[in-house]
């Protein structure tokens, strides 16, 4: 699908760079402040050093601590599930032809939710640390193959019968929720679960940074290469599969994509919405609609929100700590109105 004159590559390339260095300065600023402020030099130093870089700045081994061990392993888990968050997000909308699609409709974020409260509930998370985020991806997998399955048996198998069963299957995944939930008799166990089930990225470590950066960066990776199957799907199945595109097993290959990544996601850091909904709408203000730039600007574009409201969930009421989930609800409502109204008006000037 050829790209529109106003949004070629000139203005990808620019919106790119521009992502990345905006990418770079969330995640120095972030590092930067908090209970304990660190100067922008020390904090670039610092970061530097963990890669491997050296830069002529003096700083005391307490901000050397408190940037690498607690607050870069936070950022980054932040930026990897804003990153697959609005890349999946950019990926379904594509695959589904409807802009208001999110990662969430297929199950992916309820499964997730049904794992980890069956973690909590049943105290399977008192053996292992890992009890938890491996609970939720177990969920959060089995979800999805529930839905594909019965939509692969079904008569119809058109795209709308696929998010009808979504919508079905999340509201049955969030009965059994709500039934764990009034069955809670221990205080403790009803509070980790609503905090689980609000978002939130406290206390993250670099163990789960090494346990999300694999399934995510492959994902991502190999979801970049379908770029020019989404442009052709945007047209049509018929239209899609005569230019040389495997509508069927593209379809299923994107849905499994995105389901890895959110899961992960989901996996570490509990339900976080509007991400995968909202970011995709902005990054085509930038970008465009081709999905050759719009999948990699989204990636961008997640991760830079999601640390963003992270810093505000850790800032705004200090010394209280809300959760990412929440204020990532009350940036993306507003945003997302804003640019449904938008797209409203344009389309009555047109």
């Amino acid at each position: 699908m050829p790209l529109p004159i106003k949004y070629g590559f000139p203005r990808f390339l620019v919106s790119m760079i521009s992502l990345c260095l905006a990418l770079f300065a969330v995640i120095v600023f972030a590092s930067s402040v908090g209970p304990v402020s660190v100067p922008f030099e020390q904090t670039i130093a610092i970061i530097l050093k963990k890669l491997g870089l050296h830069m002529e700045a003096s700083f005391t081994e307490r901000e050397l601590l408190v940037i690498s061990e607690v607050r870069l392993p936070r950022i980054l888990v932040g930026a990897l599930i804003g990153a697959a968050l609005g890349i999946s997000g950019a990926a379904m909308q594509g695959v589904f032809r409807n802009p208001l699609v999110e990662p969430g409709y297929v199950g992916v974020s309820s499964g997730a939710a049904v794992g980890a409260v069956c973690a909590l509930f049943f105290g399977w998370s008192q053996f292992s640390v890992w009890a938890l985020p491996l609970s939720a991806f177990i969920g959060a997998a089995l979800a999805v193959i529930i839905i594909l399955a019965v939509w692969r048996g079904s008569r119809s198998r058109s795209i709308a019968t696929l998010l009808l069963l979504g919508i079905g299957i999340n509201s049955l995944l969030s009965a059994l929720i709500n039934i764990m939930v009034a069955s809670s008799t221990n205080d403790q166990e009803l509070r980790s679960i609503i905090f689980w089930l609000q978002g939130g990225l406290e206390a993250r470590t670099w163990e789960h940074v090494q346990l999300i950066i694999l399934p995510i960066m492959v994902g991502c990776l190999i979801t970049l290469s379908f770029g020019r199957h989404l442009n052709m799907m945007l047209l049509g199945d018929d239209q899609a599969a005569s230019s040389g595109v495997n509508v069927r097993r593209t379809r299923y290959i994107l849905l499994a994509l995105a389901s890895l990544m959110t899961g992960s996601a989901v996996a570490v850091s509990g339900i976080i919405g509007f991400v995968g909904l909202v970011v995709p709408h902005m990054i085509r203000l930038l970008t465009g609609p081709d999905h050759r730039f719009l999948l990699p600007a989204s990636a961008l574009g997640g991760a830079i929100f999601l640390v963003l409201a992270d810093v505000i969930s850790r800032m705004i009421l200090q010394p209280v700590t809300l959760q990412v989930g929440v204020v990532c609800a009350c940036m993306g409502a507003p945003l997302f109105i804003a640019l449904i109204l938008r797209s409203r008006k344009g389309g009555r000037t047109t």
